[in-house]
């Protein structure tokens, strides 16, 4: 198959591009290179695609680049580029917010509809729920956004929305929850952890560390991404992990996995959902969606990945 990645070089897109090429597609990644996070952990990520016979890239901006053009031989669009982070984006941030993740998701389904693109797969998130009345929260949830992070994520998933109502654009949007592994953004906080632990560090924990999250591993959420591009289904559904955890409870496994952390308290920042669950009925019925990897293991992985890079950077 014939695929796009939009946001190729980041955390979960060159994942993603990893998974689609093992798998046998053929893949064009396109991203801006934005600096949101160190440009050079993206060209990192990016120089274990680049070469590849069966993997192109573009640099650029979605709201720049001839997007009908890209597309037009496409055969799956996987949507992921865009402006991340929960405590950024309050203030005149939010202008890069709106930019970023909802007028360029506009102008990809522009194109998409332009040139009849099969199938589309938008990453969405779970901050779309902010404070969720029920945990586990099932996609019949009223969203009720607690960031303006959530805010763009949840006006970019109503534009999809209306171009599938309206337009007939094929575009599921995936609303993932705290996904984790590998190469992890350095902002986010499994990766501060992880950081802290390995170099005798401080890990600065907002709350009391009862808050609990659904964490998804990666390889999880990017075979549910090709899964939902081969289904007919199209929709909104949760991708999440299956079992929430309290960070108390991470910073135990960490501590077995690496030693003891110190931890610098602080209260939460606002944005910050107290809880987060997925009910993932609808993906698992939809597109035979079930995550493989516990947290114990994901974070082991991470450990792992993280020792040898420190290896390669410090020998």
């Amino acid at each position: 198959m014939r695929a796009i990645v939009t946001g190729a070089a980041g955390f979960i897109g060159s994942h993603l591009c990893e998974h689609l090429l093992a798998a046998g597609d053929d893949v064009l990644g396109i991203d801006a290179m934005t600096d949101y996070y160190p440009v050079a952990r993206k060209k990192a990520n990016l120089a274990r695609l680049l070469g590849r016979d069966d993997f192109a890239f573009r640099r650029g901006d979605l709201l720049a680049l001839p997007l009908e053009r890209e597309f037009a031989d496409a055969e799956a669009l996987y949507h992921l580029a865009g402006q991340p982070g929960v405590r950024a984006s309050w203030g005149p941030e939010f202008a890069v917010y709106l930019e970023r993740n909802v007028r360029a998701t506009q102008r990809v389904l522009e194109a998409a509809h332009e040139t009849r693109l099969p199938r589309m797969i938008f990453a969405s998130s779970s901050s779309v729920y902010g404070d969720a009345e029920t945990c586990p929260t099932a996609e019949t949830e009223r969203p009720r956004p607690v960031s303006p992070y959530g805010v763009s994520k949840l006006a970019a998933e109503h534009l999809c929305e209306i171009y599938r109502d309206s337009f007939a654009v094929p575009v599921t949007s995936l609303r993932l929850f705290t996904v984790y592994g590998p190469r992890q953004r350095p902002d986010m906080a499994f990766s501060r952890l992880i950081t802290a632990a390995l170099t005798d560090g401080t890990f600065p924990l907002h709350g009391d560390g009862g808050q609990t999250r659904d964490f998804t591993y990666v390889a999880d959420v990017v075979n549910a991404m090709r899964k939902a591009a081969l289904s007919p289904w199209h929709g909104v559904a949760n991708i999440g992990g299956g079992r929430p955890v309290t960070m108390h409870q991470i910073l135990a496994v960490v501590a077995e996995l690496i030693g003891p952390v110190r931890v610098d308290r602080h209260p939460a920042q606002p944005g910050d959902a107290r809880h987060t669950a997925a009910d993932i009925t609808t993906a698992r019925e939809a597109f035979g969606y079930r995550p493989a990897t516990g947290v114990r293991e994901g974070l082991a992985a991470m450990v792992a990945a993280e020792r040898a890079a420190w290896a390669v950077t410090h020998s």
